[in-house]
């Protein structure tokens, strides 16, 4: 008996995460890797022996990333961002950050109401039925549930920080919700040495598990047999002509990218025009020290920033040096932001941090995610299914598709459903004999 033949467009996260579940489950897999090398956006550089992550990363303990993760035995080691150090800045000013009742009680961020109206939210916010808020904004769910304009101002704070989203208007209550309940209840890892580690771990796996791993070669398009919804997957056909038999084939990328390989199709073009991507202005710092070593993260009330020594918890610089991140959450209305902007942010929390740059980097306007879940479209049950529902044996991976959470959590659920379906596809159908 043959194998299932499966060709994974793709090699990041996503891409290597279904090829390795699928090779496990009894597949053939081969991963095509348009890049010199895997990973996407989860590739990590070196710099003067700084690991740059492109933008800030974080892996939620109660994710689906995780998850996967251990399922795969690719155990990520870090550190969790700690309780000391956190600042919340508004007008330009370090106030402290609640982090508890303590700590609610003493800042001078809130109004003694906003303190008792935003205890009572967060008291009970782990208990909240998300699925029930698909329809409506996390705007509008802040307005019924808070009165208070300091109270308000500091959960979407939060909002922005557990999503990386800032369209609160858009952002479908249901996602913001319960990113906040997953960050609140197990906290975030920042990785040792970059995400690039899992990138090696699971390309690692792969190889055991018999998966081949092709990178530099660019894939044109998916090979079809017949038309509408009796259309199945034939193969690949790659730039340089050649062609490849399939009996499934497993895009990641973009919602442009994945459209782009089945020139013409209406349903897939109709995806890529309508998603919504997720921005962020991002500086990336590598410090030969911190001026105020206490200081080590800043999260904006009254506006979307974020700075964080993520070295603090991780080992991603040299010793005695610092890797720090700062960033602006855009939205739809912002196009990019100045490096100026950010540079305010660390005037802020490191005070003459510029003598001890030792390396940098900036970008306007960082792609986060490929689609933003919003209200408008019913949250994650809006999102695109894995399965191409009229192209049997094509199915799609990615932080856009799926119902299952955000970023890389996305990624990862997408892979393991993916995984799910062509293996029990594959278990009720007889294989073909070799030759047939």
């Amino acid at each position: 008996m043959q194998a299932t033949r499966v060709a994974v467009v793709g090699g990041g996260l996503g891409g290597l995460a279904a090829a390795v579940l699928l090779a496990r489950g009894g597949c053939a897999v081969t991963v095509y890797e348009r890049a010199k090398h895997f990973g996407g956006r989860a590739w990590t550089t070196e710099v003067e022996g700084f690991r740059f992550n492109l933008g800030p990363h974080a892996l939620y303990r109660g994710g689906a990333a995780l998850r996967v993760l251990t399922r795969l035995g690719v155990k990520p080691t870090g550190g969790i961002p700690g309780q000391t150090g956190t600042f919340a800045l508004r007008g330009g000013r370090l106030h402290t950050l609640p982090r508890g009742p303590v700590s609610l009680m003493t800042t001078d961020l809130l109004t003694l109401a906003g303190k008792l109206e935003l205890a009572r939210l967060l008291a009970g916010i782990g208990r909240i039925d998300t699925h029930a808020l698909a329809g409506m904004s996390m705007r509008e769910w802040l307005d019924t549930r808070l009165s208070r304009d300091d109270a308000r101002a500091l959960v979407g704070a939060l909002t922005r920080v557990s999503s990386y989203c800032a369209d609160h208007d858009a952002l479908s209550a249901e996602v913001a919700v319960s990113q906040i309940q997953m960050a609140l209840a197990d906290n975030v890892l920042y990785v040792d040495g970059g995400w690039s580690t899992l990138v090696d771990a699971l390309a690692s796996r792969a190889r055991e598990a018999g998966v081949r791993l092709e990178t530099s070669v660019r894939v044109e398009a998916v090979g079809l047999a017949g038309h509408g919804p009796g259309a199945h997957v034939e193969g690949l056909r790659l730039a340089d002509g050649t062609v490849h038999a399939a009996d499934a084939v497993v895009m990641s990328g973009s919602p442009g990218d994945v459209a782009s390989l089945v020139p013409g199709d209406a349903v897939l073009a109709g995806d890529a025009a309508e998603a919504v991507p997720v921005k962020a202005a991002t500086l990336e710092l590598g410090l030969s020290g911190l001026p105020r070593p206490d200081a080590l993260f800043a999260l904006g009330v009254d506006g979307p920033w974020y700075a964080s020594v993520h070295s603090a918890s991780a080992r991603l610089a040299p010793e005695g040096c610092a890797m720090v991140h700062v960033m602006k959450y855009l939205s739809g209305a912002d196009a990019g932001a100045s490096e100026t902007e950010l540079e305010a942010v660390m005037d802020v929390l490191q005070p003459g941090w510029r003598m001890n740059v030792v390396a940098r980097r900036f970008r306007p306007a960082l792609l986060v995610s490929h689609l933003l879940p919003s209200a408008k479209r019913g949250g994650l049950s809006g999102r695109p299914p894995v399965e191409v529902p009229h192209v049997s044996g094509l199915y799609r991976v990615g932080d856009w598709v799926g119902q299952e959470g955000m970023l890389a959590d996305a990624s990862f659920a997408s892979a393991e459903s993916v995984a799910r379906s062509l293996l029990q596809g594959q278990r009720a159908e007889p294989r073909r004999a070799v030759g047939a």
